[in-house]
């Protein structure tokens, strides 16, 4: 790393004390990075490669080589250890075709840290922690879709039995629907259990259980349009082989893909087939949160607000369209940073 500080530096004409005035930073650091005597802290990294105009990639590999190489160098048992690291990081971040910005793997990397902070937490935790969080799973999941229901109105509908004035039917099914598919992907965790297809479709048989029964669980049959999306679904008599396609990408990529990215693509992926009449959302997410429950992460609990809805709206067509997928990947590394950094407070960390 000191190299690519030093030769930058150079190539710009400027002095060690130019560098640090523009940054504010003490002469004597620069000086100790240029040497590798020290290593600049993640925000001193950012702005090195702002100014230096070194890209933030290269300049983090490096950082993070030296970081590694500095805390293990004198371990035993290195050269075993590496091995097994690099087979790792060949599973979290693999050579795809699948390219992820700077800003998406910095969110990466702070989600793995976040995470193993709560790890170190968990010994707090408590299941009451758990089924709050997953009530405003499903107030929030629903409320995307245009449930009315409050937080509260929905915790009296599944804990109380109650029936609310003024609201629907459906929407109390819905709530009670919700709840019974959380439970359903907690007990395929308890089993260690890999996604199925099978799997999908239950899960969306009890998204619309006793709301439309002859089509719960089954793949719609008629063509569909998205509301208000430039993206239309593919023709029904596609919708069987698309998702056996699906499920082929997810068994060759479930172990080499970062549990987010991959979380991420299972969601996107499956509105994009639409392969249900209705229910398409819900079941999308739910699959997104099985992946990463099922690797040591928390729910991911997208917002029902106007602007939330809309953005995450926006993100999934631009995707749908071909304009990449840098929206919503990062909109779902986000949620789900935000959703860790949110447990770890609760937890007390």
């Amino acid at each position: 790393m000191e190299a690519l500080l030093k030769q930058a530096r150079k190539n710009k004409n400027l002095r060690i004390r130019e560098v640090a005035e523009a940054l504010s930073i003490d002469q004597a650091l620069i000086s100790k990075f240029e040497s590798g005597a020290r290593l600049p802290t993640k925000t001193q990294l950012q702005a090195l490669s702002n100014f230096l105009e070194i890209p933030f990639k290269d300049l983090m590999m490096a950082w993070l080589e030296e970081k590694i190489w500095n805390e293990v160098k004198n371990e035993p048992f290195l050269s075993e250890t590496l091995q097994l690291l690099n087979e790792r990081a060949a599973r979290y971040f693999p050579k795809t075709d699948m390219e992820v910005s700077e800003e998406i793997y910095d969110l990466l990397t702070q989600i793995d840290e976040k995470k193993e902070v709560l790890q170190s937490l968990r010994k707090y935790d408590s299941y009451k922690i758990a089924q709050a969080l997953e009530m405003e799973y499903t107030f929030e999941s629903n409320k995307i879709e245009g449930n009315t229901l409050t937080l509260r109105e929905t915790d009296l509908v599944v804990n109380e039995g109650l029936t609310i004035s003024g609201k629907s039917m459906r929407e109390h099914l819905e709530a009670i629907n919700h709840t019974e598919a959380i439970e359903f992907i907690k007990d395929l965790l308890s089993k260690e259990h890999q996604l199925t297809e099978r799997d999908v479709l239950q899960v969306h048989h009890l998204i619309l259980k006793s709301i439309d029964s002859e089509m719960a669980g089954r793949y719609r049959n008629v063509q569909v349009m998205i509301k208000g999306s430039a993206h239309t679904p593919p023709q029904p008599y596609l919708v069987p082989k698309q998702m056996e396609d699906y499920f082929i990408w997810y068994n060759q990529n479930k172990n080499r893909l970062h549990p987010v990215l991959l979380a991420a693509e299972m969601h996107e992926r499956l509105v994009t087939i639409h392969p249900f009449i209705d229910g398409n959302g819900r079941t999308s997410r739910l699959v997104m949160n099985f992946i990463l429950l099922q690797n040591g992460f928390v729910i991911a609990n997208l917002k029902g607000d106007f602007e939330s809805r809309t953005s995450y709206y926006n993100a999934l067509e631009k995707v749908q369209v071909g304009k990449g997928k840098d929206s919503f990947l990062l909109l779902i590394a986000k949620a789900e940073l935000d959703a860790i950094e949110r447990y770890i407070q609760i937890l007390g960390g």
